[in-house]
Order: structure tokens, then sequence, then C-alpha cells
């Protein structure tokens, strides 16, 4: 005989706890926490004389044949790279991003270019079929093994599901899903998490692969539990600033492929193009001969990208000197400063200091520590940094250079797009292999005030 229970939900994290609490103490967050109704068994212990289905039963691994694995490559080699080589049968991907970033776009252009061979089935919770057909009109979508279907109801969907069979499913989005099971509202954590599970073992039981769209809430996550995350194969999170049109596709989980691949992307009239040479792209309308902008090279995944990173440091007019990061890591821009003041003698005390990365990219390598040194001194001391100059290095607290890894690979692509000097660390120059026929200088530096001699400060 089950009995009821109520627990209290927190919104943001998934927190639960037995009474009510005005302030989480899982994320800290106030007014986040809504009551569940649950229903428990009394023994909570399973039946020991049930029997494991077939599919169940141990085996060894050596008897695992993976000849048959197939992957649906969706048209976009940005996407195929961030997927780690197209979409897996049987896998469930959950793909995030802000409002209006292109979750649904890029969706429909998959649909686009595998709807000529496979059936997709395209389940919305938040738009009508006539709006669906509109969108897709603009962006040139029509086949006819593309089915669209408005529901939010889980198990209807799951039916639908194992009627249609299709090659292909998505949902979009997850958050206006519904079980009918459960008392809460569509949205909270236990409807998303219940959702995604039933989801889930339908994808994996008919080896069909399934897309789950995901809104994100204020702070840039994924709505709902972290759980959600943990029950899908892949997680996919749409960056960028909505007000240009570069998007960033980042993989931070993926059981099937490199969590470090990126696609860039540009958004248009008629949807998400790639953008197969990023650094290019970042560099474009780089400022000259003006103090304060440092080039860096950053490896994503399996390719080196070159981008522009800006510095000002100004006189402040308040008591306390602001900081401030767009791109960069704030408590390393602080560490970076605290350096250069201790150990180089460039004081950063009573300045304003702000950071910016070019193009919306974020850049979280230590790699990049050198060019954003660079930057804030060139702007502190008035200094311009050559527009064929790059620079690439982790900084330490006693302001050495650390070598990086692949340095190879960051040269090749420096001397490919015409820098003529390039500043590394010191280490890195043994065994370092120029690239044919190239012209490029190498300097190499042990601490932050070298690399600024080699500019001439």
């Amino acid at each position: 005989m089950a009995k009821i229970k109520s627990v209290y939900v927190c919104s943001e994290c998934g927190h639960e706890s037995v009474k009510w609490y005005g302030k989480c103490p899982g994320c800290g967050e106030w007014n986040t926490f809504t009551e569940e109704v649950r229903e428990t068994s009394r023994t909570g212990l399973p039946s020991v004389q049930k029997r494991a289905a077939p599919s169940a039963m141990p085996v060894k691994i050596t008897e695992i044949s993976t000849e048959d694995e197939e992957r649906y490559f969706t048209g976009s080699k940005e996407l195929d790279r961030v997927l780690g080589g197209g979409i897996v049968k049987g896998s469930l991907v959950l793909l995030g991003g802000d409002p209006g970033i292109g979750k649904s776009t890029i969706l429909l252009q998959v649909c686009s270019h595998l709807g000529q061979v496979l059936k997709i089935l395209y389940i919305s919770g938040e738009e009508s079929k006539r709006q669906i057909k509109l969108r897709a009109s603009r962006l040139g979508v029509n086949c006819e093994n593309l089915l669209v279907m408005t529901e939010t109801d889980v198990e209807i969907i799951a039916d639908q599901i194992q009627t249609e069979k299709p090659d292909l499913v998505m949902i979009d989005s997850i958050q206006t899903m519904n079980y009918k099971e459960l008392s809460s509202s569509p949205g909270s954590v236990t409807q998303v998490r219940e959702c995604t599970n039933i989801l889930m073992r339908v994808s994996k039981s008919l080896d069909i692969p399934c897309i789950i769209v995901g809104h994100v809430n204020k702070d840039g996550a994924i709505a709902g539990p972290k759980v959600l995350e943990h029950i899908v194969d892949a997680v996919l999170y749409f960056e960028g600033d909505k007000q240009m049109s570069y998007r960033i596709l980042r993989a931070v989980k993926n059981r099937y492929g490199s969590t470090n691949e990126i696609g860039v992307f540009q958004m248009g009239d008629s949807g998400l193009s790639e953008i197969e040479n990023p650094s290019l792209m970042l560099l474009s309308g780089r400022p000259k001969n003006v103090s304060g902008t440092c080039v860096a090279c950053t490896i994503e995944g399996s390719r080196p990208i070159l981008a522009e990173i800006q510095g000002l440091v100004t006189n402040s007019g308040y008591g306390n000197a602001r900081r401030m990061c767009t791109g960069f890591d704030y408590n390393r821009m602080s560490m970076l400063l605290a350096v250069l003041e201790k150990r180089c003698g460039y004081f950063f005390s009573s300045m304003d200091a702000y950071i910016n990365v070019i193009g919306g990219l974020r850049l979280d390598e230590p790699a990049v520590d050198l060019a954003v040194s660079m930057a804030l001194v060139s702007s502190l001391k008035d200094i311009v940094v050559p527009e064929d100059v790059l620079a690439f290095g982790e900084v330490g607290l006693t302001g050495e250079i650390r070598s990086v890894s692949r340095a190879d690979m960051r040269v090749s692509e420096a001397a490919r797009l015409g820098f003529r000097r390039c500043i590394l660390p010191y280490h890195n120059m043994k065994g370092l292999t120029l690239p044919h026929d190239s012209q490029i200088e190498i300097v190499g530096v042990r601490t932050i005030r070298e690399a600024v001699e080699a500019l001439g400060g």
C-alpha cells in the first residue's frame, strides 16, 4: 500500500527538503522551493521473484559488437564536429541556450538535410503547426518525411513515437512537456526530470536518436536540476549575444566525442550558416595603432582559434577601482592584475580595468593569460602592440611564463593568418617545429617583464 509524502524542491538546483525554506541551502536562491506530492511504497523493496528481461542479462564485454554503429550526418560540419562526428542512433541530446539564439532554427535546418532520407518527427509544445510551417518556409525547409506534431502530454508523445517509429525525434521544448501522473506544473523540477526519463526509455528501447531543447535560467544553466544533464548523452550550449550575428555551439558533455569542440555559426535571414575559419572572422575589423589590444591563440578541441583581447585601464572616479570582464574569468583577471603589480611594478590599484574578448567568444584556457596581461599593460603604458604580433602562455604567481600544450599548432595557425612575430613561453621553444617556408619570428620569454620589453616597453 502506498502512502502520500510531501517534499519541497528547489526549482533552480533541484535541492530537496522535507520542510520549506525561504533561501535554498543548495544554491542560495530565495523563494524557489515548491511543494510536490509523491507516493511511496511502505516496504520500498523490489520483489526478488521477478526475473530480469533477456536484454538486461549480463554479457561479456568482448561479445558486444559495435560494427553496426551508425551516425547521421546533419549537413553541418560545425554541428557534426561538436557532436563528435554526427548523431548517434539511440542517443539523447540536450540543446540549451538563451531565447532567440537559434535553437529551433538549427533543428529545422537539420530536418531540411536529414528529411531527404530519414523520417523525422518534430514535436513542439510552444508553437502551432502553422507557426512552424511559416518558419520552415522562411528557412527553405520543405520535405515529405518531416512530420510535425503539437503536443505537451509526454505519454501521448511516447505512444506516437512507438507507432510512427521515426528515424529521429525532436522535442521543443522539454519545459513544456507534462506527465499527468504528477501533480506539479509543467516546467517544474519533477516534471522535467520524469518527462526526460520517459523520452530516454523510449529512445533507448527503439534505438531512435532524440534531440531535446532546454531553456536556460537567469544564470545561463539548463532550467531544472543537474540530474537532467546526467540523464542525456550529450549537452550542447548555444553561446553569444543575441544582438550580434555570431553564435558559438559548445559541448559541455558528450558520451560519443570530445567536450572541447566548438562550432561557430552566423545568424542571417536564411538561418544559421557555418563559419569554417573562425579565426579570420574574430580578427576582422581590428583597430590599427591603438594601445590596449593583443591577439591570443586558444585551442578549442582539435583546432586553434585566434581571438582579439582588448584591455582598458583608466583612472578610477570612485573610491574603489572597478574590474569588469566580458568573455574572461573575473577571478583570473584579478590574479593577473595582482601579479603585474607585485612582480612587475605596474600599479593598477587606483585604476579601473576592463577586459573584453571580441566576437562573443569565452576564453577559459590559461594559455591566454599572457595576451590578457599584455593588453592591460599596453593600455596602462599606452604601448601599441603591433597588429602582426601574437602572444600565448600561462602566467604564474611569481610572474613567470609557463609552457602550454600544442605550441606547434598555435604557431602554424598564426603563420597561416599572416602574423610575423609570436611571443611564447621560453620552454616551448625546445623542439618547436616551424611551418615550411614560414617567415614568422619566434620570441621566447621567461617572465611578463621580458614579454613587455619585447614590445619596446
